[in-house]
């Protein structure tokens, strides 16, 4: 598959599919954008013009002047001395963003690249030569460095990538795949280095799965009202359209469709149970927060993947090279952040549903979901590991934004820590995922433990609980619940819930483009 990525206007979808190993194409347009910038460099030069990063030193040794003979050799000197990362190597889905979105960056014409070094980079990544970046030692400042120096080393020929699965040192990569190494030019090393290239693409690789362990914890909390006897009332549009929130009211339009047809609601219509707990009662108006949230992250990621965010920029319509700081990356930590939270609460939701749906004073059925207790433990541990999760979601919840710390001898004094706040969600969202997993498990054990009824849900639930029960029987007796817990995780991560067609025509979109 090949997709063109638009620089400047791209959608998740494209990145989506870049992720997903899609290979990726420039419009033709831009390459005479990204001449005349390089051409401004050049002029720059030409004229004995001080232009910082291009024949000035980095950071602290910004007053440092380079003589002409050294800029190339400046250039691939920051790349090796940035080249500090530590840890566990980024999962080749968001290296694969990383390269997109850096050369689409570099193609909007802002950076004074050649156009051979964009054309590298889709070539490494269109031919599966995918760099070895270290997870941490970026503080999201001056960009990712430390990451983003190991993504340039392999365009230089050196560093390591994994060329069609295998790690390699980077020159023989690039050569098994066909490819030659590059020589920098003026301002190359520092363009590729500076940007959010790294910290945007783990937000957004993330912002993917939370947007699918969102909708299945909408289909959970609605089984689990059902395998209650719950009320419906609670979902009433009147209700939310008085208190105008728009997450709200347009999550309570999904709970309505999810449960639009219920033979288990007629069944209970006139029962004398008032008010159910808020687990189940407050879904809309916790969910619609949640989703509110996603969304205002879905946007800011959109933006900033789009974005130029190198440094210093150059405006080749009047040959400027302007020095800012669009390599700072505090949009991202705060969108981070606020995905943490919204991660955090769709798993502590799901949770009070499990340890509800156990306890039979709350749901009206067997002790721990078991039809012989006692005897059996059925649901008991599950529950116990399902609150494991999400208090350690909880520890991983705090605010990453609020904890600059300086660096660069006091020149970049104000930090965001957003690569670090964006890569502790990859394990927040597992562990919201198996939290779900855990509620549709027990929410569909309840729906079973009331099948002499003969009453059934809605069409989408029922499907939904067919899903869960082609991949994991009913629980009878006890049995290792570790396998169950991970059939349906896959079922949660992967987005099948959405493969039924009256369930994603139910549920909200957080990307909407």
């Amino acid at each position: 598959m090949m997709i063109e990525i638009l620089p400047g206007n791209s959608g998740h979808q494209a990145w989506k599919a870049v992720s997903a190993g899609a290979r990726v194409s420039l419009p033709e347009t831009v390459w005479s954008d990204v001449q005349r910038s390089a051409a401004s460099i050049e002029k720059a030069l030409a004229g004995g013009k001080t232009v910082y990063g291009v024949n000035t030193g980095f950071g602290k040794l910004a007053n440092t002047r380079i003589a002409a003979q050294d800029l190339g050799d400046l250039q691939r000197r920051i790349v090796l001395s940035h080249c500090a990362g530590i840890g566990s190597a980024l999962p080749k889905r968001i290296v694969r963003l990383v390269l997109a979105m850096k050369a689409a960056s570099l193609a909007r014409g802002y950076s004074g690249v050649q156009e051979a070094t964009i054309k590298l980079l889709l070539a490494m990544l269109n031919r599966d030569v995918l760099p070895v970046i270290p997870g941490q030692g970026s503080v999201g400042a001056s960009g990712d460095l430390a990451p983003l120096a190991h993504m340039a080393a392999v365009l230089i020929g050196e560093g390591e990538a994994y060329f069609e699965g295998t790690r390699m040192p980077g020159l023989a990569a690039l050569q098994k795949a066909g490819l030659a190494p590059l020589a920098l030019q003026a301002k190359e090393g520092l363009a590729l280095l500076n940007g959010t290239q790294v910290s945007t693409s783990l937000a957004l690789d993330a912002l993917y799965s939370a947007e699918k362990v969102f909708q299945a914890a909408m289909v959970a909390g609605a089984l689990s009202l059902e395998a209650v006897r719950g009320s419906h009332t609670p979902f009433d549009d009147r209700i939310h359209a008085v208190r105008g929130q728009v997450g709200q009211i347009v999550v309570a339009k999904s709970y309505r469709a999810l449960l639009s047809g219920s033979a288990i609601m007629q069944s209970h219509v006139d029962c004398e149970k008032v008010q159910d707990p808020y687990c189940l009662r407050c879904q809309p108006q916790v969910m619609g927060a949640v989703l509110d949230v996603l969304q205002y992250v879905s946007n800011t990621l959109g933006c900033e993947a789009n974005g130029v965010t190198d440094n210093p920029l150059i405006f080749a319509q009047t040959d400027d090279a302007l020095s800012g700081g669009n390599f700072h990356a505090e949009p991202v930590a705060f969108a981070a952040d606020q995905m943490a939270l919204g991660i955090c609460e769709t798993g502590s939701m799901s949770e009070r549903r499990i340890a509800m749906l156990t306890d039979p004073a709350l749901s009206g059925l067997p002790a721990f979901l078991t039809p012989n207790p006692g005897l059996n433990s059925g649901f008991m541990i599950a529950q116990v590991s399902a609150a494991a999760l999400v208090s350690e979601n909880k520890q991983k919840a705090m605010p990453a934004s609020v904890d600059s710390i300086p660096t660069s001898a006091n020149q970049e004094d104000h930090v965001s820590m957003a690569t670090h706040g964006a890569r502790r969600l990859l394990g927040m969202v597992k562990n919201a995922a198996n939290i779900v997993a855990i509620e549709m498990l027990a929410a569909a054990q309840g729906l079973d433990l009331h099948s002499a009824s003969a009453h059934l849900s809605s069409a989408p639930l029922e499907a939904a609980r067919g899903c869960i029960r082609a991949a994991v029987p009913t629980l009878e007796d006890d049995r290792m619940m570790a396998p169950d817990i991970t059939a349906i995780r896959k079922l949660v991560s992967s987005g099948a819930f959405l493969d039924i067609d009256s369930i994603a025509q139910a549920l909200p979109v957080v990307c909407q483009n």
